[in-house]
């Protein structure tokens, strides 16, 4: 994981937010993509969602990001949006 990626947020969103995940530091980092995931969805107030915005690099979310914010994060639906025009992922998470 990278050790100079500036934290994804400094604080809990009390409304939907979008986490850009898709920096050149997300590009070959796939670890801090789902680290920091992780930490929106933590930063995220329930009844809200946030939109992870994943690097292309990784391919599709439901292949590696689902079944891990399953594994770490309780109560959550997840749903794949779509593919952004810039090439990256766009899932929500609901919380």
């Amino acid at each position: 994981m990278s050790d100079t990626a500036d934290p994804v947020t400094d604080h809990v969103h009390h409304n939907s937010w979008s986490a850009n995940l898709e920096g050149p530091e997300h590009a070959d980092d796939r670890e801090l993509v789902v680290s920091q995931a992780v930490e929106a969805v933590e930063r995220t107030a329930s009844g809200h969602h946030v939109n992870l915005v994943t690097h292309e690099n990784h391919g599709h979310p439901e292949s590696y990001l689902f079944e891990a914010l399953e594994a770490r994060v309780d109560s959550v639906e997840i749903e794949y949006v779509e593919r952004c025009g810039c090439g990256g992922y766009v899932t929500r998470v609901h919380v």
